[in-house]
């Protein structure tokens, strides 16, 4: 049986590869998601993990629901509107949720079309790559539906709310290079040079000592909805932590040594 979701590993770098064949690496089904949800608790679990890198088998990201299933009326389509309602909850709605509980820092290098759930998954991560045919459509309007896995959270606080409503209204996709000025992501580079790129930005990521990472990860993601308050009473409660760890004092012993002594 093919794995939905393919874990490799890099040392403390690990690399989710979306891997749905035939059904453009869709993020819909109940294997991906159970397979991401996998993933987020295991990397949560290994401390010695330090980033991700998630992207998509093939020459596509992810085309996000599965239409043929939307057009057959199977699976959680097939349902009536309380049990699809439901299935909406219990099914790729919990892939948001599996996302903003994930520890690390993760990276979306998109490789081609991000569309509807997948350019959603894109704007889940933490930062995102883009080749050059990668492209990004909010298309969920064309189909005559709306953004049933939190887009409509996370695509406004990257793109900001102008150019999120534009996208959204649309459905209309945009290329790497419109992606890059609209600051959906923070790179374009050719496509043979997208995990790479990847892979320098994660390791860099990785030089850093991991527990500081995940604190940091959690402000961030503190800061996406609570207030200054909360934001500064939760750094307040993690930067003791952080000053107990040891990788932290050998870091600030190795910086004394470079500066040197200091004379009058």
């Amino acid at each position: 049986m093919t794995e939905a979701l393919v874990i490799g590993r890099d040392g403390p770098v690990q690399i989710w590869t979306i891997n749905v064949p035939g059904a453009g690496n869709a993020v819909s089904g109940p294997d991906f998601i159970a397979a991401l949800e996998r993933a987020v608790d295991d990397v949560n679990q290994n401390t010695e993990a330090c980033a991700v890198i998630l992207t998509g088998a093939g020459h596509i990201f992810s085309a996000g629901g599965n239409v043929r299933e939307m057009a057959d009326g199977t699976g959680v389509f097939g349902l009536d509107p309380l049990a699809q309602r439901h299935g909406y909850v219990s099914g790729i709605q919990r892939i948001p949720r599996a996302m903003v509980r994930c520890e690390v820092p993760v990276i979306a290098a998109v490789n081609g079309a991000a569309v509807g759930a997948g350019c959603d998954l894109a704007m889940m991560c933490d930062v995102r790559i883009a080749a050059r045919s990668a492209s990004f459509a909010e298309s969920f309007v064309q189909l005559g539906l709306i953004p049933g896995d939190g887009g409509a959270w996370f695509l406004p606080r990257v793109a900001g709310a102008g150019r999120a409503a534009e996208m959204t209204f649309t459905g209309d996709r945009v290329d790497a290079a419109t992606a890059l000025d609209w600051g959906l992501v923070s790179r374009v580079v050719d496509d043979a040079e997208l995990l790479p790129a990847a892979r320098e930005l994660a390791r860099r990521i990785a030089r850093n000592p991991p527990h500081a990472l995940r604190m940091a990860k959690r402000l961030l993601t503190e800061s996406r909805s609570g207030t200054l308050e909360s934001v500064l009473n939760l750094a307040a409660a993690m930067q003791p932590l952080a000053h107990q760890d040891p990788e932290h004092r050998a870091r600030v012993a190795r910086w004394g040594q470079r500066r040197g002594p200091v004379t009058a």
